[in-house]
């Protein structure tokens, strides 16, 4: 069973009775889903993550002190711990899963700082310029099954919405990183014979490609053991992911040298055909690098348009 399904039906026959029962005048207000850390929390858990972190368990979140005190969220926390140890041939685990944890009773001020350093709402362009991919992506992820009052979700949806100049300011380094690693130092490290470095510029430049590929798609890259797996998700992402994993996972010699080259040449120009679609680029040439700079010219707020160029990356 999914971890998401396992979470609902959990929630569904224990959870909101729980909350209906012993709080009933927190009913409207308690939110409930599962999101966070977690193949379970993207839906890509499979019967090898079940050999970790993975138990019947959902999130409840809870306002701040002025409306949810101190005594309740403790009582809160003391409810959810009774809750049946067993469920569906799942057993509820002793010991905190790695990485803090995952499910049980959240502030949702606190359950935000811990994500992304502080709630959505009081994002600033600097705090959208450095919080990392998988970061946000965790923050959006997984399912709310309750939240009458919109607590969590309000701030979700800020979250799904990146500002315009933010995005450009992140692809522009994004496609800075794809010029300089791939359409520049892969070739001269082969010519260098240092065919090891050139695997290494083939990493950065196969990273910075996916993480772009996700901005253009208004998505947020996932944590890197399931980049390629939300890559396929995407439209046209599973032809890019074939040949992203060609890359990373062939060798430098002579006879492949050059077919790499030519295969990181076609990503980049379908990252350009891409840029011209959405109007992010006026620039006109097989070129990364300009492009780069031609997306962060048309950064609107001039603040975030005269930051380094690379000040996302």
């Amino acid at each position: 069973m999914k971890g998401l399904e396992l979470a609902r039906k959990y929630y569904d026959a224990f959870g909101a009775a729980m909350i209906r029962e012993q709080f009933p005048e927190y009913d409207e207000i308690i939110a409930a889903g599962l999101t966070g850390s977690g193949s379970e929390c993207y839906g890509y858990d499979d019967a090898v993550s079940e050999d970790h972190d993975f138990e019947p368990g959902f999130c409840l979140f809870i306002p701040g002190e002025d409306i949810v005190d101190r005594k309740t969220a403790f009582q809160l926390e003391r409810a959810y711990a009774k809750l049946p140890a067993e469920f569906e041939g799942y057993t509820r685990q002793k010991i905190a899963p790695v990485g803090g944890q995952r499910h049980g009773v959240f502030r949702i001020g606190e359950y935000f700082a811990a994500k992304i350093g502080c709630l959505p709402e009081d994002m600033t362009p600097r705090k959208w310029l450095t919080v990392p991919d998988y970061a946000l992506a965790e923050a959006v992820n997984g399912e709310i099954f309750r939240d009458d009052a919109g607590l969590i979700e309000d701030q979700r949806a800020i979250l799904r919405n990146m500002p315009e100049d933010v995005r450009k300011k992140r692809l522009a380094g994004h496609l800075l990183m794809m010029a300089q690693s791939g359409q520049y130092n892969y070739r001269r490290c082969i010519r260098h014979g240092e065919t090891g470095a050139a695997q290494l510029a083939t990493g950065e430049f196969v990273h910075h490609a996916i993480t772009a590929f996700f901005l253009l798609h208004h998505t947020y890259m996932p944590y890197y053991k399931w980049a390629f797996r939300k890559l396929r998700e995407l439209e046209g992402g599973e032809d890019l992911a074939r040949s992203l994993e060609w890359l990373l996972t062939t060798g430098n010699g002579s006879d492949l040298a050059e077919d790499k080259y030519f295969c990181i040449e076609g990503i980049a120009s379908e990252i350009i055909e891409h840029l011209q679609d959405q109007g992010l680029t006026d620039a006109v040439c097989g070129d990364l690098e300009k492009h780069a700079y031609s997306v962060n010219d048309g950064i609107a707020d001039h603040g975030i348009r005269n930051m380094n160029v690379l000040a996302a990356v």
